[in-house]
């Protein structure tokens, strides 16, 4: 693992910009290729990223690769997956860095078994050894442990959790160069015929700065409408826990927790939400979180900054009009 120096990141893209959880990843790999004498090379990936890839330029990733063609349209993890091992193959990074989103827990493992590589899940820290080795982070049992893990591998592949990281602070722009790959038709399995995008697909709970989420103690659908309108009087996003969404009262692209989407926004505002274990290590690394809860011992307020003991469908509607004066007063 000697000559493994560079760090490579794969930054992922939606409606022609870099996520937000790419755009953290570069400042782990910085320390990482501090620590080995190498550099961040990030990876772009799709059709017409040009312009996203000078974003991560500017974001301070050392070298851009832009890999941009007509066959990267639409995500594909053959051709994606393949696009990353071939860059693997030329680059030799010590390290390979992947966002924890819908598509890179797709990817990181196939980019692992590809390049017989060692993956670290849901990596929430990383720290440097003596040895200048990665060491990583990563919940076990729904986040009641943590653990730290190596990886004797070059390269080694992790899936970084979203919010885990903080952006690079006044960042040095780097070069973006342009690479052209062709993957074999052979090679790619699944083919994609149509896209249908429902409305509710454009909810991204991962780039949300405040969200409002609803739980089983909503009660029923027509309560859980009060989270919707806290949600859009404060321009935020609308989650739920897996019982309100199995209940039918919203869409499980709202779905956050440990099997749904992993959140760092700003403001976290839990109504009606026990706290299982499952849902608040989906939450961990938000900001502020705000829990309305008529159980004092419920376990969402061991982690809430303000935990507010009482009836949700009593609070909610005083938090909707004291919210709606305030703003009416600005």
């Amino acid at each position: 693992m000697a000559d493994c120096k560079n760090i490579m990141v794969y930054v992922e893209t939606a409606e022609g910009n870099p996520v937000k959880v790419g755009l953290e990843m570069i400042s782990p790999a910085k320390e990482l290729a501090a620590a080995k004498g190498g550099k961040v090379i990030a990876v772009v990936i799709g059709s017409g990223v040009k312009d996203a890839a000078q974003k991560v330029a500017e974001a301070g990733a050392d070298q851009v690769v832009c890999v941009d063609a007509p066959q990267f349209a639409d995500f594909n993890l053959d051709t994606y997956a393949g696009a990353l091992v071939e860059l693997v193959k030329e680059e030799a990074p010590a390290a390979v860095l992947v966002g924890g989103t819908q598509d890179g827990k797709d990817i990181a493992p196939v980019l692992a078994a590809k390049c017989d590589a060692g993956c670290a899940s849901d990596v929430m820290a990383i720290k440097v050894d003596d040895a200048g080795n990665a060491v990583f982070t990563c919940p076990l049992y729904g986040g009641t442990v943590l653990q730290d893990v190596t990886i004797d591998t070059c390269p080694q592949v992790a899936t970084l959790r979203s919010g885990a990281f903080q952006k690079v602070e006044d960042p040095a722009a780097g070069e973006v160069v342009e690479k052209e790959i062709q993957i074999p038709e052979d090679q790619i399995r699944t083919k994609v015929v149509e896209s249908v995008k429902e409305i509710a697909e454009t909810i991204n709970l991962e780039e949300a700065e405040v969200i409002v989420s609803g739980g089983r103690g909503m009660g029923s659908k027509e309560n859980f409408a009060l989270v919707e309108e806290l949600s859009n009087l404060l321009g935020g996003v609308v989650g739920a826990t897996r019982p309100a969404i199995e209940d039918g009262w919203v869409s499980k692209i709202h779905q956050v927790g440990q099997s749904g989407k992993i959140v760092a926004p700003k403001l976290y505002i839990a109504c009606g939400i026990s706290g299982a274990t499952q849902h608040v290590s989906g939450i961990m690394n938000s900001d502020y979180i705000v829990a309305i809860n008529k159980d004092e011992d419920a376990p969402i307020f061991e982690v809430a900054n303000v935990g507010i003991v009482g009836d949700v469908m009593k609070v909610l509607p005083v938090m909707i009009e004291e919210i709606k004066k305030i703003k009416e007063a600005q």
